[in-house]
């Protein structure tokens, strides 16, 4: 499986807070966020990546251009509007097969995001997705699932057991919406999301147990103890 990395934030709520480094190169228990990533990922069988920074974050590759890793990495450098611009920008490397899209500041335990991989293969939904109900965010995405943790739909505000974790495995006929949905004025890949859903495509919740979003200082605390208590 391939894999999509959006690293084209700014990071501008842990900038407030006086982390001056672009976001993917923060050290969570030692380790860059991206770098952390990356080895994840090729420990859990990823066989290739690309990767959007935006024109600011040029460090970011080559912070990565120098490691030393088995598996491709490809850069999109590219400023873009929103999470769900910059997963269609990363759309002519994932084209051709089910593929893997991360967020660049999602902190998991990597055996149950191995065991989510898996899983996600063998599924035929349009997409498979990473749920959690640790919320610990100031604008969640709430995930409405039924008995089959077939996804019914996503909210704001209507408060729900599990919200999504910033991994989502998906069948490469979602970008066939790439244009109604830009045609539309859709913004966001939340919104996008909701789209795929009201237009029948099959949308699977898978549950871990915790995953943490590293957009403020107090959270890299938080998920170095996650990845402590796993070690």
């Amino acid at each position: 499986m391939k894999a999509g990395i959006i690293a084209a934030g700014d990071g501008s709520r842990l900038k407030s807070e006086g982390m001056m480094i672009s976001k993917p190169l923060v050290h969570v228990d030692g380790v860059p966020l991206i770098e952390r990533l990356l080895r994840s990922f090729i420990r859990c069988g990823i066989s290739e990546v690309a990767c959007i920074v935006n024109e600011h974050s040029l460090e970011v590759k080559q912070f990565v251009e120098k490691l030393s890793l088995n598996i491709s990495v490809e850069f999109v450098v590219k400023t873009t509007p929103s999470s769900m611009h910059s997963m269609f920008a990363l759309a002519p490397y994932l084209h051709d097969g089910k593929f893997l899209l991360s967020t660049v500041d999602s902190i998991f335990d990597e055996k149950e995001f191995g065991s989510y991989l898996h899983h996600a293969q063998h599924r035929t939904a349009d997409g498979v997705l990473a749920v959690t109900d640790f919320i610990d965010d100031e604008n969640p995405l709430y995930v409405q699932l039924d008995t089959l943790h077939r996804i019914q739909g996503f909210s704001k505000s209507d408060r729900t057991t599990w919200i999504t974790g910033g991994l989502y495995v998906f069948s490469p006929n979602v970008f066939n919406e790439v244009d109604t949905v830009l045609q539309q004025g859709v913004e966001r890949l939340r919104n996008f999301l909701g789209h795929l859903v009201t237009t029948g495509y099959v949308l699977e919740g898978y549950p871990f147990s915790k995953i943490v979003d590293v957009d403020h200082v107090h959270d890299i605390q938080m998920a170095e103890s996650l990845l402590r208590s796993r070690a």
